[in-house]
């Protein structure tokens, strides 16, 4: 069930908060085993939390909208008293004194329900849940598929009844991807709607908290409660927050959507071009203009997003030494042994690989060739969508290039692996919302998906574009067979 489903059968008291919590908890009993969506499960937390919503729901009144909703959180954000790892064997003890501004504000809402954190690639670096240090998430679509990544766990712990909804982050489509390979919807907002203080950084310009659900309503509901100006974090913009629910309005009518030529290319799989091509009529026939348009700098993309976010991951984990938290080799004889043995110990192989990328490009003699080159492609980037945002409202394009592929195909060639991102990043350089959405089948049963991506800001516009073909298209309620 939805967000939203479960919110009218728990108002109208045909069922509690526990019995909904223990109805997930047995569903992560049956599944998990054969799934790995979490690293850390806190049961009994949880239904302490489901009998406090209980309480709220007893008292009558206005009860909050994710009061007895179980919500599973991505390893990255900051919980209090509950261990937040990235994934990665430097931080497997670190336990924060601080809550996350988006996990305190779920709790604040009044009655939200954690159910623990959520596996991931190692510090969010990869595109399949496979490089974490701990275990391999696997799709529930096809157990010999990967979930895709960053947010590999969150969205198979979504797609597989784990949980209810849960929170990810995306810094060049880690809630996008792993949402159209498990059938999701994943929504990356505006850099700056919602706060970054609590998320473990990989790359600061880029980095971007959002939800992940099993439809758009709920996504509108999560993000409501997750947006808005945060004092600890000086990137959030203080904007007003619109009211989401009201943007669900079942039509497209008068919409104007942008095709970028650019993003259909040689190399798509067959069968994700031919979803694609049905979005399009689909959006047609509910009364959109569709239209070609062409954002000229995108071959440069991957490029650009791969100095930037190196760059910025190099920086971001000079902090992880072995001084303050975290792991520290017992085997040094000095000093500098013991920050070279606690990275090479802590760091898996990819972290490890954009640690080097990034410096490199940061050096001396280089920094100029390459990050300094890369910003002002960068720059191009926001100017190709500012010209595009003055013809259409929205532009449509694939998710990823292929649906979810074997567990162990791509691991070992980090090209290949970069390129699952050929299609989300643009969205990150440019700081736009972006929204995926499930669209269908392939003949194989696996899970394809779609992107909306709209202006600075303008979520609900892309929410109200969205609902209108989920309700359209029905894909939204199709489940895995696990």
């Amino acid at each position: 069930m939805t967000i939203h489903e479960i919110r009218d059968q728990l108002r109208k008291r045909e069922v509690s908060a526990r019995e909904v919590t223990q109805a997930v908890l047995r569903r992560i009993e049956e599944v998990e085993e054969k799934v790995h969506a979490y690293l850390t499960l806190t049961s009994e937390e949880a239904l302490k939390q489901a009998e406090e919503a209980d309480r709220l729901l007893a008292g009558g009144g206005e009860v909050p909208p994710l009061t007895g909703v179980p919500l599973a959180i991505k390893d990255n954000l900051c919980t209090r008293g509950i261990r937040t790892t990235c994934a990665s064997k430097i931080l497997h003890n670190f336990i924060p004194p601080y809550d996350a501004t988006v996990v305190r504000r779920l709790k604040e809402s009044g009655g939200t329900i954690l159910l623990g954190k959520t596996n991931m690639d190692q510090f969010a670096m990869g595109s399949s849940t496979e490089t974490s240090s701990f275990k391999i998430t696997r799709n529930p679509w096809d157990l010999e598929r990967v979930p895709g990544g960053s947010s590999g766990g969150s969205a198979a712990a979504v797609a597989a009844g784990e949980c209810i909804a849960a929170l990810g982050s995306d810094t060049g489509g880690s809630i996008r991807q792993p949402a159209s390979h498990c059938g999701i919807v994943g929504l990356k907002p505006t850099y700056g709607r919602v706060s970054r203080f609590g998320l473990v950084a990989f790359a600061s310009s880029l980095d971007q908290i959002g939800p992940m659900t099993r439809d758009v309503a709920d996504t509108a509901l999560l993000l409501q409660i997750i947006s808005g100006k945060d004092p600890y974090d000086s990137t959030s913009v203080d904007i007003p927050v619109p009211d989401y629910e009201q943007a669900l309005i079942p039509e497209a009518k008068g919409l104007k959507v942008g095709i970028p030529k650019e993003y259909f290319v040689a190399g798509m799989d067959p069968q994700v071009e031919e979803r694609i091509r049905e979005v399009i009529r689909t959006y047609e026939a509910l009364g959109a203009l569709c239209q070609e348009v062409s954002l000229p700098h995108t071959p440069y993309a991957l490029a650009t997003y791969y100095i930037l976010a190196t760059a910025e991951a190099s920086s971001n984990l000079a902090r992880y030494d072995g001084v303050k938290y975290g792991h520290r080799t017992p085997e040094a004889k000095n000093l500098l042994e013991m920050y070279c043995k606690t990275r090479e110990e802590g760091f898996g192989t990819e972290v490890k690989r954009r640690i080097m990328l990034g410096t490199y490009t940061l050096s001396a003699g280089y920094y100029e060739a390459y990050y300094r080159k890369a910003q002002q492609v960068r720059t191009l980037f926001r100017q190709d969508f500012q010209k595009a945002f003055e013809e259409v409202d929205l532009l449509l394009i694939p998710t990823s290039p292929t649906p979810a592929f074997k567990i162990g195909e791509k691991v070992d060639d980090p090209l290949q692996m970069y390129l699952s991102d050929i299609f989300t990043i643009s969205a990150n350089l440019g700081g736009l919302p972006a929204i995926c959405l499930p669209c269908g089948l392939t003949r194989e049963g696996l899970p394809v998906g779609f992107q909306l991506m709209g202006r600075l800001f303008d979520e609900a516009t892309l929410l109200r574009a969205a609902y209108a073909y989920e309700q359209a298209s029905g894909y939204h309620r199709l489940r895995p067979p696990i």
